[in-house]
């Protein structure tokens, strides 16, 4: 950590040069002694990668930052106020601290948090961060964090980990692919809390990983403006009956929707789709815990087609996760081609083309409101929606 990136000037020019070309700025002579220019390029660039991401670290005045790999990897303030509302107890242990947004927010629903991180120059500006942000009951440890509770005779009210998955894994990964191993470890963590909450990327299929591990009680998706964010697993000590899958939508409003894992429901098919219903669309949320029957069921809402996760109803529901559509006229394909100057966003769910396609075949222009659905109905006939959005998320 080079302490001389908080003098007043250099942070002045790292607050001046927010809109200046990073790479310039990295080529050119540094107009600091005792600071590269690579390291000005890299506190500016993460400075505004946190502008919307973490907003309370950008408004604070002399924040030093990691690599800026750090600030893409680390929770946005958002979830982790979220994940801090499933502490339980007084005392914490984040075992993978990293720039530290998690721990700060943990530390202010316990008593005493513990943040390790094996990295011993980002332990370091977690804690400075901390203290220029005026947090005083966290305890900062540059160590590994299993290698700590391990040796530790303390036990812990909640542990909370966020394994990294190996550079040399794909898309498709498991649990043991990730590092710290937590369901190799599983047994160590469990003898030293009762509860454990691990976050992983989405891509982790939920089915999967209640496969590697065991006490799951519930398992978030937690997404923000229809992009899928985080999956945080609960594990409950001792915990043997069926997870609860909640899928929550951040966004100006926090909305929520909780099914089983093995929850079975019997959803009705839309006969007639006519004009002035409304069409639901799933946030990303919802569609990962897979529980498409249990949508419609939950919302009072009919399906489309069986392989179509769009639903429809003739009343609007404000508190649906997704957005929602009011359908003006309905289109078979067979009259697509008699209609002129049409308008619209295209969306395509169970449609034998592709969006560019339809776009170039039917010279649709792009709209604002305007969209156009080309889906199947129930009977397995193409059709394509002409509707207006209203709900965005």
């Amino acid at each position: 950590m080079n302490r001389k990136i908080l003098d007043k000037a250099v942070q002045n020019y790292i607050i001046s040069h927010l809109s200046a070309d990073v790479n310039t700025i990295a080529l050119a002579k540094s107009p600091f002694a005792g600071i590269s220019s690579a390291e000005l390029a890299n506190q500016i660039t993460a400075k505004k990668k946190s502008e919307k991401k973490l907003p309370t670290w950008f408004i604070k005045e002399c924040i030093y930052y990691p690599a800026a790999l750090s600030i893409e990897q680390t929770s946005s303030e958002i979830t982790a106020r979220y994940k801090a509302k499933l502490v339980k107890g007084k005392s914490l242990i984040d075992v993978t601290g990293g720039f530290g947004v998690d721990a700060l927010a943990f530390a202010k629903h316990v008593e005493q948090v513990i943040h390790c991180e094996i990295n011993t120059e980002l332990s370091e500006v977690a804690e400075y961060n901390a203290g220029i942000l005026g947090f005083r009951n966290i305890k900062f440890k540059a160590i590994d964090g299993l290698e700590f509770i391990e040796n530790s005779k303390n036990k812990f009210d909640t542990i909370y980990i966020d394994p990294a998955r190996r550079a040399e894994k794909g898309k498709v990964f498991m649990l043991k692919d990730c590092t710290p191993n937590v369901a190799g470890n599983l047994d160590l963590l469990l003898s030293k809390t009762d509860r454990i909450i691990i976050k992983t990327a989405p891509l982790l299929d939920i089915s999967a990983g209640l496969s590697e591990l065991k006490n799951v009680s519930e398992v978030h998706v937690l997404s923000i403006k229809n992009e899928c964010k985080e999956l945080i697993w609960i594990i409950d000590k001792g915990f043997t009956a069926e997870p609860k899958i909640i899928a929550t939508t951040l966004n100006q409003e926090e909305k929520e929707f909780i099914t089983l894992k093995n929850e079975f429901s019997d959803v009705s098919f839309a006969e007639v789709i006519s004009a002035e219903m409304y069409l639901y669309e799933p946030d990303t949320a919802l569609l990962k815990t897979g529980a498409f029957n249990s949508i419609g069921v939950h919302y009072n809402l009919l399906k489309l087609h069986p392989q179509t996760q769009l639903y429809v109803s003739n009343h609007i529901q404000k508190k649906f996760p997704g957005r929602i559509f009011e359908i003006k006229e309905i289109i078979t394909t067979g009259d697509l081609k008699k209609q002129k100057s049409l308008v619209g966003n295209v969306i395509v769910r169970n449609y034998p083309s592709n969006p560019e396609e339809l776009v170039k075949k039917y010279k649709i222009k792009p709209g604002k409101d305007e969209f156009l659905i080309f889906s199947k109905n129930s009977h397995g006939e193409n059709i394509v929606l002409k509707a207006l959005i209203i709900q965005y998320y």
